[in-house]
């Protein structure tokens, strides 16, 4: 068994300024000459914890953590109108990324993420493959249009009576359509109620996409203030109802340009949200890469699937 570290908080914390009015929000953990990682949190949106790390060996590595564009902490925030979304793409969280190696004089780093942050963190390994030491993810996905396509439309077939609550959120000339657009149009609405109500009926789905999975936790994505339950499914909805700006099964059709970048899939087989076919797929193609799939674990993971990324992150810290 990996044992879990004592609690290690920031050493250094500050904003990196993006040149466009955006102020990203990061922190820094551990030993200042450690072994650089950077965490790429999920959502997106969601921020990254506001809490100490106990996973990460704070005398070999120099954890990174930072909030993406327009969330967290993190300037200005989604839940203000006057935030501009059209500067919020993939490429523009990747470019943040890579200003903030260069900002911190970061060389290369190893990249862990989850969910959303596994598809941002390979989307910017296969920009930048020469940055990237490892890669460390968990319930793997690329924000392929099938995956999302599941995650808001297929998976109503195992929650029909939440979809279709889900689906009656958005106005009812728009129900047979592009679900991800509407949400996004409503979340551009000036009046705050009727954000309030999308952001409060999307948060709703997602819930229930996980709440009977194997350590499901009823209401994990509506238990935030509602500041931030607008801010994520702002963002949510303006990236997934724009493919993530990236093109049909991009990360796939890349997964050559990780070549020689060990890799840890860490997935769980009862993920709803993000079947395991995606991780086994992309294990397929990137030979570097090692495949963890549990029984007992659904998206949230379970106790043998964080071991394993403690595992890993063991075995890394002294390569």
């Amino acid at each position: 068994m990996v044992d879990l570290y004592e609690p290690t908080s920031p050493y250094d914390q500050g904003f990196l300024d993006t040149g466009d009015g955006n102020r990203v929000y990061y922190e820094q953990l551990g030993n200042p000459a450690g072994k650089p990682a950077v965490h790429v949190h999920g959502g997106p949106g969601g921020g990254t914890a506001q809490r100490p790390t106990r996973a990460w060996d704070p005398e070999r590595y120099r954890l990174v953590r930072f909030d993406q564009r327009n969330c967290g902490r993190s300037t200005p925030h989604a839940s203000d109108p006057a935030a501009d979304m059209s500067l919020n793409t993939t490429q523009h969280l990747i470019d943040d990324m890579e200003r903030l190696r260069e900002h911190l004089g970061i060389d290369k780093w190893l990249v862990n993420g989850a969910s959303w942050g596994s598809t941002l963190g390979l989307a910017y390994a296969q920009q930048h493959p020469e940055r990237v030491t490892e890669i460390v993810i968990q319930a793997v996905t690329t924000s392929s249009p099938a995956e999302l396509d599941w995650l808001y439309r297929g998976a109503g077939r195992f929650h029909p009576e939440a979809w279709d609550r889900f689906r009656d959120g958005v106005p009812e000339d728009e129900r047979d359509g592009d679900l991800l657009a509407a949400y996004a149009r409503l979340m551009e609405n000036p009046d705050r109620a009727i954000r309030e109500k999308a952001a409060a009926d999307w948060l709703t789905w997602e819930d229930a996409v996980i709440s009977h999975e194997p350590n499901g936790s009823p209401g994990m994505y509506s238990d935030r203030d509602v500041d931030a339950q607008i801010g994520l499914v702002r963002i949510c909805s303006h990236i997934f109802s724009n493919g993530a700006w990236l093109e049909k099964d991009q990360i796939l059709r890349d997964a050559h340009k990780l070549a020689g970048i060990p890799g840890v899939l860490v997935h769980g087989r009862h993920d709803m949200g993000c079947p395991p076919q995606t991780a086994w797929e992309l294990a397929k193609a990137w030979p570097d890469a090692r495949l963890h799939i549990f029984d007992d674990s659904g998206h949230v993971g379970g106790e043998a699937m964080r071991h394993t990324v403690r595992a890993a992150l063991e075995e890394f810290k002294n390569r």
